[in-house]
């Protein structure tokens, strides 16, 4: 069926086309870049690994998709307990704390005072979500 507008819904059907390529190209960049976020790992590193050992902080090896302060073996704060229950650490959540840890977890025994630019926050969830994906 071909749809062909009349008058006015000329100038609705072109602005609806625009919106929805606009939303679309935004939700692909939202995706961040894994390889930029492997840089912006470096500031975490002092304190987190990927890999399946602890440091000063729990390992963010899939973290992403996982229950907040549930990695085994690690300490949390009473603060983070409390943040953490019933909670995951999705993109939002992550968005969240990664730009404010004090902010977002009153109490929390991490000293990093977070990313301040978004698109470090998105290119380090890309990585975080996928660290194969940087190499």
């Amino acid at each position: 069926m071909i749809f062909e507008p009349k008058g006015n819904n000329v100038k609705i059907t072109l602005a609806s086309t625009a919106i929805l390529l606009l939303a679309t190209a935004s939700a692909a960049q939202a995706d961040g870049d894994a390889t930029a976020g492997k840089t912006v790992f470096k500031k975490c590193v002092a304190c987190h690994t990927i890999d399946p050992a602890n440091r000063v902080g729990p390992s963010l090896g899939g973290v992403v998709g996982r229950s907040v302060a549930s990695v085994d073996g690690f300490k949390y704060s009473k603060a983070m307990q409390e943040f953490g229950k019933d909670k995951v650490w999705d993109e939002a959540a992550l968005s969240e704390f990664l730009a404010a840890p004090r902010t977002t977890v009153k109490g929390t025994s991490m000293v990093f005072v977070g990313l301040k630019k978004p698109q470090d926050i998105e290119d380090l969830l890309a990585f975080l979500k996928d660290p194969a994906a940087a190499n």
